[in-house]
């Protein structure tokens, strides 16, 4: 099989080989695992320095190479542990883009002019992210809302970006023990799928419909709404649910919270995605959630990453067997919360 190399993908190649060479020869590769070899069990080692290194080099370069590093830190057979733990906490440091160019793309999606679509819209961005940016605005019927808008051209970098990681992978599968060991074209195909996903706000959209209807029975969780007159594929305007994430609250704050009620229910609601749904949010960090201004825990976003070998896995349960498992980690669930109080208790 013959690959050809396009000329306009030059400087993604470079970037591409520049990495290979950096860290192709050193720990990253010395010490990967085998698919076969023994699980160890004991503390994950700190991470060392050319693993921080690593993670910032993919920073740097966006947010295609950032998901790859993501995506890569789930492959126990790829890369040794301190590695996996430093690409897993890969985070995207952009600037955001400006307040003409949300005007002009929210104008162009919403089919209305930003002053006639909303009442308010603040210029600066609450976050700003690789993929997209988020306001806060108030619709016209005085209804606060949180407004996703996507970068401009980012889906053109983004498709350029894996066409020519996808050359390169094809080369590496034909041509290195490597590449017909680890299959990196595979890995490229599977970073697709989740990019595209990710870039189609829509999808985004079904998502938190889906899982706030599933999670409609638990009172103390709060999952924001999607207007679908104000959405699309490349905006996505939802419920404002003021809050704050519960890695920024304060020991005062955490003190006057029912934290093991908010953690029961969380718990309970995870068991239901995983165990009776089918459909859960995959991505559950601290970050992800909010303590909402009402004492409630309000998911961030939702993306529906299903996890293939697990759902498959469920899915050949029957009902009995599944119940018997949620009563199994119920009951841990509970142990683990009790130990947390008792040497919370023995400190004081």
């Amino acid at each position: 099989m013959s690959v050809s190399l396009s000329p306009k993908h030059f400087t993604l190649y470079k970037n591409v080989l520049v990495l290979l060479a950096k860290y192709g020869h050193g720990d990253l590769v010395k010490n990967a695992p085998v698919v076969d070899d023994p699980l160890e069990f004991g503390p994950r080692p700190t991470s060392p320095p050319e693993a921080k290194e690593l993670a910032a080099d993919l920073e740097r370069l966006g947010p295609t190479f950032i998901k790859l590093g993501q995506l890569i830190s789930t492959r126990a057979d790829f890369i040794p542990p301190a590695y996996m733990d430093a690409l897993s906490r890969l985070q995207d440091h952009v600037e955001p883009f400006s307040f003409g160019e949300v005007e002009a793309i929210v104008a162009v999606e919403v089919g209305a002019r930003l002053s006639k679509a909303f009442k308010e819209f603040d210029s600066t961005p609450m976050a700003a992210a690789s993929l997209g940016q988020v306001h806060r605005a108030v619709l016209r019927d005085g209804r606060p809302v949180a407004v996703k808008v996507q970068r401009p051209r980012i889906r053109e970098q983004v498709a350029e970006e894996l066409e020519a990681m996808q050359e390169i992978a094809e080369i590496l599968d034909t041509h290195t023990d490597a590449g017909k060991r680890f299959g990196f074209a595979e890995m490229v195909e599977e970073l697709r799928k989740s990019l595209l996903r990710e870039l189609d706000y829509r999808q985004e959209a079904a998502n938190l419909r889906l899982l706030g209807e599933k999670l409609a029975g638990f009172e103390r969780i709060v999952v924001p709404q999607p207007i679908d007159d104000y959405s699309t594929g490349r905006v996505l305007t939802m419920d404002y649910i003021g809050g704050r994430k519960i890695t920024k609250l304060g020991p005062l704050a955490i003190l006057e919270m029912d934290g093991e009620g908010l953690a029961e229910e969380l718990f309970r609601a995870y068991l239901k995605q995983i165990l009776v749904d089918g459909f859960f949010h995959a991505d559950p960090h601290p970050g992800n959630v909010f303590l909402t201004d009402d004492g409630r825990a309000k998911y961030e976003r939702a993306q529906n990453h299903m996890l293939e070998r697990l759902a498959s896995f469920m899915d050949q349960l029957d009902e009995d067997e599944k119940t018997t498992i949620q009563q199994a980690l119920q009951s841990l669930h509970r142990v683990l919360v009790q130990e947390v109080i008792s040497e919370n208790d023995s400190r004081d």
